[in-house]
């Protein structure tokens, strides 16, 4: 029997006849055994490769076969953006059958809220904060509400499994399962990942129950369009897109929301409809632009990764990448957003705005071209989450056991690292009061966390103060404090959605921004830490810096010339059969390890007599004491690599307060956290054990 034949004959008829398919997409195929069957699923395919119908018709027949009542069924999402665009689509499914679906996330009113309590979809659309708020809510029995749940469905699994949000996810559905006295089914959804079956073993949660990875084979795509362009800033990238392609509809991703408003700026002023999506903006303000920007033709729109999963903006003509994504992941997400019409082509047009990131754009699509995706790994030793759910657990059932208080997380590893430890930590410092052998929220937990009910003890990520900005009454998005701070001649000018603002009032206490509109320059900047470069496209780049290019990919003329003055500008830091450690123009030693950043302060780590202890450490190399000679630095290297000892990197206090819950953990403890997922062990020890050459700058 096939899988069509296995879904309900409503799906079947909708399939066929409203939907208009000839048949199913293989994955939607093959997965419809495993799902309608009860087993845990990891549900692979490109973007468009249509997991989300792979996901839920099996969903559906399986709620219908067993008549599943009341909220059975929690889709969860990584983005607010991704449930708004999904929940009529799911909607529609649901009604297929005689089912209902909503979404409930921050932004969703609390009348709204109260009406979905009371009616009780088939399907919730939500986030994993938006459970765990149901969880510890006072208005919301959460065992009446959720108690029928039978399935969550996880769509973006590796945008939480290689992050703390991932630990949360998997800690609320543990307590929920808990809260309802069974194990549900785990169904994730993700585009291709380098470790699918580890991702699935993740997505568990530790249970035994049986699961599949569904990553049915793909035909072979067209070879896609790739072309790499070296612009040298701003205004030029600018000027290539505004005279390129015209009457298409571009997608511009960008690295950082400065970035997206400058170029934004930029563009509409050469003429050019232009729209801006990123996080600080208001979810008014992104939802105008991507609507508009999926009903127009020609015009362009400027994002940062929020358009990156799964957002429906329309048929694309082309994807521009200012720069390159950090991971070949993103690379892949970003791709598939062309080539979905019939006789079109999936292209990426790359635009590096300096040479050195047009070597990093060229080793990505190395990696890429060899056929190296990422793997995703959980982030290592998360106390600070298990500190968060000891809390968030005694606000949901008011009391926690002192003995036995790890079964609500039933077979989930997050307590496997110091969970006693942290347990009497908590009691220790009053963030836990106990009596009669159970634990409850105590005095320092509500002085560190009890603000607006307890909000910011329900959201794991960290994000940096930012003032609301307002135009009248409508909300236009959110600006970093500093830009509020610092010293300036004459109004003070925020650039935000594309447009320059003159700061007219701030609310300090209140943290509002009131602003008019104005034709003088405005300025945009917002803190952030990206990640460093991997090992394996930090490799790509040495490689390149060597004469190696991407097969299927093609240069401009203008980075053709790039790319052949930056090799010569570099060369004297790549050799074909070993590591460079070289003595530079100012007498400095550096090793060029070209290891990625967290192999560098791990080598940096170990290697403490041979290195300063003040420097930035980056992708490429290390700084060395410019005292050593050459003899002391082969003696250290060997003694490194036979040590035993092995230190962790120093982690100052100023990181550690950057640590979501910190103030819940011992110092050392959280100290340990941080440096543990500041290394890579494997590749560092790699790095040891290659030969190295020694070198001399002139001058």
């Amino acid at each position: 029997m096939s899988g069509f034949e296995l879904l309900d004959p409503a799906l079947q008829h909708h399939i066929v006849n409203t939907l208009g398919w000839p048949g199913l997409r293989p994955l939607q195929e093959d997965s419809i055994p495993t799902i309608v069957g009860g087993d845990h699923a990891l549900l692979l395919a490109p973007t468009a490769g249509g997991k989300t119908e792979a996901a839920v018709f099996p969903v559906l027949t399986r709620m219908q076969a067993q008549h599943w009542t009341g909220t059975s069924v929690l889709y969860v999402c990584p983005l607010k953006a991704l449930l708004n665009n999904l929940g009529p689509r799911l909607g529609e499914y649901a009604a297929w059958v005689g089912r209902s679906a909503a979404v409930w996330h921050g932004d969703v009113g609390q009348s709204t809220r109260s009406r979905i309590v009371r009616d009780r979809p088939d399907i919730l659309l939500t986030t994993p904060e938006s459970i765990e708020s149901i969880l510890v809510s006072e208005r919301v029995d959460a065992l009446q509400f959720l108690g029928g749940l039978q399935a969550v469905v996880v769509d973006e699994v590796h945008a939480f499994a290689g992050d703390d949000r991932g630990w949360h996810l998997l800690a609320v559905i543990a307590r929920l399962e808990s809260l309802i006295g069974r194990r549900v089914q785990r169904i994730g959804m993700s585009a291709t990942v380098g470790n699918p079956d580890e991702l699935l073993e993740w997505l568990r949660g530790g249970s035994r129950s049986a699961g599949r990875v569904v990553s049915p084979p793909a035909p072979s795509p067209a070879v896609p369009e790739i072309v790499v362009d070296a612009v040298g800033n701003v205004e030029n990238a600018a000027k290539v897109i505004a005279g390129l392609h015209r009457g298409e509809k571009r997608l511009v991703f960008v690295d950082s929301r400065r970035l997206a408003e400058e170029l934004g700026t930029s563009l509409r002023n050469r003429g050019i409809t232009t729209f801006i999506s990123h996080s600080s903006l208001s979810a008014e303000q992104r939802r105008e632009s991507e609507t508009a920007f999926a009903e127009a033709r020609d015009c362009v729109i400027v994002a940062t990764s929020t358009l990156e999963l799964g957002i429906d903006v329309g048929d694309l003509d082309r994807v521009i990448q200012i720069n390159t994504p950090r991971t070949v992941s993103s690379f892949l997400q970003r791709l598939g957003r062309t080539g979905r019409r019939s006789g079109s082509t999936r292209n990426c047009l790359f635009l590096a705005l300096d040479d050195a990131r047009l070597a990093q754009t060229l080793g990505m699509l190395r990696c890429w071209a060899s056929g190296w995706v990422e793997p995703v790994i959980a982030t290592p030793e998360p106390r600070h989450i298990a500190a968060q759910q000891l809390l968030a657990a005694a606000l949901q059932t008011r009391r926690v056991p002192l003995s036995g208080w790890q079964e609500q997380w039933g077979s989930l590893s997050l307590f496997d690292h110091d969970g006693q430890e942290i347990l009497d930590h908590l009691l220790d410092m009053g963030f836990l009061d106990h009596d009669a052998g159970s634990a409850f929220i105590g005095i320092e937990a509500e002085k560190h966390f009890g603000r607006r009910h307890f909000m910011e003890l329900l959201a794991v990520f960290t994000a940096a103060p930012e003032f609301r900005v307002f135009q009248g009454r409508s909300e236009i998005g959110m600006v970093d404090v500093g830009l509020l701070t610092e010293d300036v001649e004459g109004g003070r000018v925020l650039l935000l959605g594309g447009r320059s603002w003159l700061v007219t009032h701030i609310d300090w206490k209140r943290r509002h921004v009131y602003v008019e509109a104005t034709d003088m320059d405005g300025t945009a900047r917002w803190q952030s830490i990206p990640d460093g470069l991997s090992y394996e496209i930090t490799r790509g780049v040495r490689s390149v810096l060597l004469g190696d290019l991407p097969p299927g990919v093609t240069l401009s003329r203008r980075a053709t010339e790039a790319l052949a003055g930056y090799r010569a500008q570099r060369s004297g830091e790549v050799d074909e059969g070993a590591l460079v450690i070289e003595r530079d123009r100012r007498g400095d030693w550096r090793w060029w390890t070209w290891a990625g950043e967290k192999a560098n302060r791990t080598l940096a780590a170990w290697a403490r007599d041979l290195v300063p202890g003040r420097q930035r450490i980056g992708a490429e190399s290390i700084r060395l004491h410019s005292d050593l000679t050459v003899d002391d630095i082969k003696r250290g290297l060997a003694a490194v690599r036979v040590s035993s000892d092995r230190p962790v990197p120093l982690v100052d206090r100023n990181a550690v307060k950057g640590l979501k819950f910190s103030a819940a953990l011992p110092e050392g403890l959280a100290r340990r956290t941080l440096a543990v997922r500041m290394m890579d062990g494997a590749h560092a020890e790699q790095v040891l054990c290659e030969p190295v050459m020694f070198a001399l700058r002139d001058g």
